[in-house]
């Protein structure tokens, strides 16, 4: 029996979330002169609230903004690196690292499966010693630049099960020969708990901690 332990990451293993701390700190590392733009910032937030835009077109306008057109994937990668140590230093769940410990001990394969970009969250997972991977994906040219185009979908909600779906069939993993547990904070993740055998809501919010109690998933508070 194949054990797998799938981990959201913003507000489950995080304190806070990643998104914009993570473009602002490539912003004061790469190009402060790009805080021009914090002013346009708040409209492409209002703009998807209104649903004029969707959460991946907001997530590509603000990159565009904040870390560049076509940066070289090569010349991030210390920032980034940069940025996945300060995410384990000072936004993190103690208790959610000591579970992940615990899973791993226990022979279960990790995954994280996260709406942040794969682009920063790969750097925080192999920190973590995860074995997989599942973000939103950028589009990386020949020429090794970064594009604000994100590949496929925004890994978010519902998107998350064809990626992990995926997951499995690259893997060779069959799903009724597979032990799951899923954790996450919030109720957009109610497809990814629903699909493991074993859901747990870490720290939730009032909407999943509902579901849960309606559901009967573990509720854990890791703060």
């Amino acid at each position: 029996m194949q054990k797998i332990s799938l981990y959201d990451m913003d507000r489950t293993i995080t304190v806070r979330g990643t998104y914009t701390p993570f473009l602002l700190h490539m912003v004061f590392s790469r190009a402060p002169w790009r805080l021009i733009f914090l002013p346009l910032l708040p409209f492409c937030f209002v703009a998807y609230g209104l649903k004029l835009i969707s959460r991946g077109k907001l997530k590509t306008l603000n990159q565009r903004m904040l870390l560049g057109g076509a940066p070289k994937l090569a010349d991030l990668q210390p920032h980034i690196e940069r940025f996945a140590e300060k995410v384990l230093q000072s936004n993190r769940h103690q208790k959610a690292i000591d579970q992940i410990e615990a899973d791993r001990a226990d022979g279960r394969t990790l995954v994280l499966v996260t709406a942040s970009y794969e682009l920063y969250a790969e750097a925080i997972a192999r920190r973590l010693q995860f074995d997989h991977t599942i973000g939103t994906q950028l589009e990386v040219d020949t020429a090794g630049c970064v594009r604000p185009k994100i590949l496929c979908e925004n890994c978010y909600d519902d998107a998350k099960i064809a990626r992990i779906e995926a997951l499995f069939t690259q893997q060779g993993w069959q799903r009724t020969e597979a032990e799951v547990r899923a954790y996450s904070d919030h109720v957009s993740d109610k497809a990814m708990l629903e699909l493991a055998d074993e859901a747990i809501a870490t720290t939730p919010t009032p909407k999943l901690r509902r579901l849960a109690e309606a559901r009967g998933w573990k509720i854990v508070d890791w703060r």
